[in-house]
């Protein structure tokens, strides 16, 4: 499994759809069995029940809502969930993130190397980049990087990998998305894959080689946070970035776990993971603090809900929320659970919600209606 969101998806699909499972296969046709040149040339399918299958992630969009899930299926609301329209996607790609920075710029990627933009709220999509054109962009970087010095065994070592990708063809995920504005922002996926772009996704340029990660694990999320930039990614691994020397240095916290998420707490950054496992840093990651999270499975999910505030939750719809940046966290009242894999803040004391049920805007406290 790449990411929370593959891996979340599914465990949903097997353990908690059903016959809603099965039904939402047999709606979306044969799109799971295309390879990838296929899905990334196909149009995402028109289907009435997108907003009420599997979705992996969603965003706020101004007062619109979007999310996002398999098959290129992308949901936007703008009446706070009470209806959804299908947006209009140009590939069939399982879509793993998606970020907005405002009413109208968005971005979301997925699997197959997809990155994908919208400047109209969510409502149509553009292709920005496939994983074709990402392995030839890492592997031209690199070989340039290798000419100007051939003795670099670091850069040997991304060269063959680079190498391996192009031979692999469009297989590798994105898993995360993060935009600062309209320009600048970040995608990151499986095996270290990391572009950056300047100027709204028009070019990008790869940083293979500017995260210090050697065994090329996989990156999970990308989220600002006390003052810095984090990355979370497998079996321990974190970085901050460096905003100087554009590169992102290692600051490792001590768990052999893969860590799911990147939450602002205000003055401390926090990261999450397997089994309720969470951790806590006031000093920019050079120390951590395992904390009790009050979940006990998957925390698949963040949100800062206001300075200091934040919510979390695991993958079988147990939320906890922390009011002192993270210090301590209390069990949220929910009088039904529901299997999650994302949420966010929806504003007016609302969260956004996705998973196997769709896509929902619910008040805590309230029992959400899938």
């Amino acid at each position: 499994m790449f990411s929370r969101h593959t891996a979340i998806a599914a465990v949903a699909a097997a353990l908690f759809l059903g016959n809603a499972g099965l039904a939402a296969q047999e709606s979306t046709g044969d799109d799971a069995r295309l390879p990838a040149t296929d899905v990334l040339n196909r149009p995402a399918m028109e289907s009435a029940l997108a907003a009420k299958r599997l979705l992996i992630g969603m965003a706020r969009a101004g007062d619109k809502f979007v999310a996002v899930g398999p098959r290129g299926h992308i949901v936007v609301t703008a009446d706070g969930g009470q209806s959804w329209t299908q947006g209009k996607v140009p590939v069939s790609s399982d879509l793993t993130a998606v970020w907005f920075v405002n009413a109208t710029h968005g971005w979301a990627v997925g699997h197959d190397g997809v990155v994908l933009a919208s400047t109209d709220g969510g409502a149509t999509w553009t292709k920005q980049l496939d994983g074709l054109m990402v392995n030839d962009m890492v592997l031209k970087d690199i070989q340039a990087k290798l000419a100007a010095d051939p003795e670099s065994e670091r850069l040997q070592s991304l060269d063959a990998e680079a190498q391996r990708n192009v031979e692999m063809g469009a297989d590798k995920p994105f898993l995360d998305v993060w935009f600062e504005n309209e320009t600048t922002g970040f995608v990151i996926g499986a095996y270290n894959l990391i572009l950056v772009t300047a100027d709204g996704g028009n070019t990008w340029q790869p940083w293979f080689d500017r995260v210090p990660n050697p065994q090329f694990m996989n990156l999970y999320s990308i989220r600002p946070a006390a003052g810095s930039v984090y990355m979370s990614g497998e079996q321990g691994t974190f970085f901050r970035l460096d905003r100087e020397a554009m590169e992102f240095v290692a600051v490792p916290v001590d768990y052999a776990g893969s860590l799911f998420g990147v939450v602002d707490a205000g003055d401390a950054v926090l990261t999450f993971g397997l089994k309720g496992n969470l951790f806590r840093s006031a000093d920019a990651g050079t120390t951590w603090q395992k904390m009790d999270s009050q979940l006990r499975s998957t925390i698949v999910a963040g949100a800062t809900l206001g300075p200091g505030v934040v919510v979390i939750a695991d993958n079988t719809g147990h939320l906890a929320m922390s009011k002192d940046g993270g210090l301590t966290f209390a069990p949220v009242d929910m009088p039904k659970t529901i299997p999650l894999t994302d949420i966010i803040n929806a504003g007016d004391g609302k969260l956004g919600l996705t998973g196997p049920f769709g896509a929902l805007i619910v008040t805590p406290g309230a029992a959400p209606q899938p």
